[in-house]
């Protein structure tokens, strides 16, 4: 078994679930005495949150890549970025550490492939929706077309984000924003929607949505595991 390299805190609560997913799937696989062998590095969020506002990206690639030669001075032998926003600067993490790094959209990407579709939502932070950061990867190595919420929707979904699934409060308001929000996607032709932000699906799932939803946190925390044990 591989050393699986966590970069989390982004937020804490996701990493959680990272953490229980990867170690459920290890026990899965090897038997109820096994668990994985893994490092995690976590951020304060606070500090990451304010860069992300302030709009400092290479602020934001410096620790990003520090966190990642931490965890291989640490012994990892892969690494997982455990959020979507922050692959953003994946490239750079990738160029600057020689251990390999599962690219969350990658994880996304081909589940979306092996069940055919080619037009598919995207939901996320602001970042994550609005720069092309993540749509570019998914139609440059998967063929797909992704398509955005409206302004007013980004918005919301942002905010949800922010001030309440961080914080660990989940609204039933703000669940019945986003199956609004998908079925608009669903409106528009997607035949499915990427949950592209690693708190999300403590929020809804899939009998929220007319469509297959795309649970990015564990979809990478799979990859993971199968890399770690496979490889």
């Amino acid at each position: 078994m591989k050393t699986i390299g966590l970069i989390g805190g982004m937020s804490w609560e996701s990493s959680a679930e990272y953490y229980r997913i990867i170690n459920r799937a290890v026990r899965d696989r090897l038997g109820p005495e096994a668990s994985a062998q893994c490092l995690l590095w976590s951020f304060d969020f606070a500090e990451i949150a304010a860069l992300q506002r302030a709009g400092d990206w290479p602020g934001l690639t410096e620790r990003m890549i520090d966190a990642a030669r931490r965890l291989e001075a640490g012994g990892a032998e892969m690494l997982l970025i455990c959020t979507n926003t922050m692959h953003r600067m994946a490239d750079e993490v990738q160029t600057a550490v020689p251990l390999p790094l599962l690219h969350i959209a990658d994880a996304a990407g081909a589940a979306i492939a092996r069940q055919g579709l080619t037009r598919v939502g995207l939901l996320g932070t602001a970042f994550t929706m609005e720069q092309p950061f993540y749509r570019e990867r998914l139609r440059e190595r998967f063929g797909l077309d992704v398509i955005v919420p409206e302004e007013a929707n980004r918005a919301e979904v942002h905010r949800v984000i922010y001030e309440e699934l961080i914080a660990g409060r989940i609204e039933p308001t703000s669940r019945q924003t986003y199956r609004d929000v998908i079925a608009r996607l669903v409106d528009r032709g997607a035949q499915g929607v990427i949950l592209g932000c690693t708190e999300i699906p403590v929020l809804v799932s899939d009998t929220d949505a007319a469509v297959p939803l795309f649970d990015t946190t564990r979809l990478h925390a799979e990859a993971a595991v199968g890399a770690a044990l496979d490889s």
